[in-house]
C-alpha cells in the first residue's frame, strides 16, 4: 500500500480516536484518560514491533535518532494531554477541526525547518484547512 493509503487509514483511525475519546473522558480526569490510552498504545505498538521481529533493531539506533524520537514522544504526549482536555471541555465536532490546524503548521514548519518545497497547492490547501477550521469552530 502507498503512503496515501496509510494516510487515509490514519485519518480514519484519528476520527475514531476523537469519537471514542470524547465518550471515554466524560467521567474521568483528562490526564488520567490520556495515561490509560497511552498505556494501551505502548502495549499495542510494542506487541506489533515484537511480533514483526523489529525490536532487535533498537540496538542499532544512533543518538540523533533516539533524541528526535524521544522529543517527538514528548510532543505527542503534550498534544494528547491538551487534546483530551479540549475534548473533555468542548464538543468533538469543534475540537477535532482545531486539532487539524496541525496540518498548516506542519506545512509551514516543514518548509522553514526541513527545507521542503512549498508549492502553491500546499499554500492554498493550508489556508483552506485554516479557514475551514475557523468556520467550524465559530459557526
Amino acid at each position: 500500500m502507498s503512503w496515501i493509503g496509510w494516510a487515509i487509514l490514519s485519518a480514519a483511525f484519528a476520527a475514531a480516536t476523537a469519537l471514542l475519546a470524547k465518550v471515554g473522558v466524560e467521567h474521568v480526569d483528562s490526564n488520567l484518560a490520556t495515561a490509560l490510552r497511552t498505556s494501551v498504545v505502548v502495549l499495542f505498538t510494542w506487541g506489533i514491533a515484537i511480533g514483526l521481529g523489529k525490536h532487535g533493531e533498537i540496538r542499532g539506533l544512533d543518538r540523533r535518532t533516539c533524541l528526535y524520537l524521544g522529543l517527538s514522544g514528548v510532543a505527542t504526549g503534550l498534544s494528547w494531554l491538551c487534546y483530551f482536555r479540549a475534548l473533555q471541555l468542548g464538543p468533538a465536532s469543534r475540537v477535532a477541526p482545531l486539532d487539524k490546524l496541525s496540518v498548516p503548521l506542519v506545512i509551514a514548519f516543514a518548509w522553514l525547518l526541513l527545507g521542503e518545497k512549498l508549492t502553491a497547492g500546499a499554500i492554498v490547501g493550508g489556508l483552506l484547512i485554516t479557514a475551514g477550521a475557523m468556520v467550524m469552530v465559530l459557526a
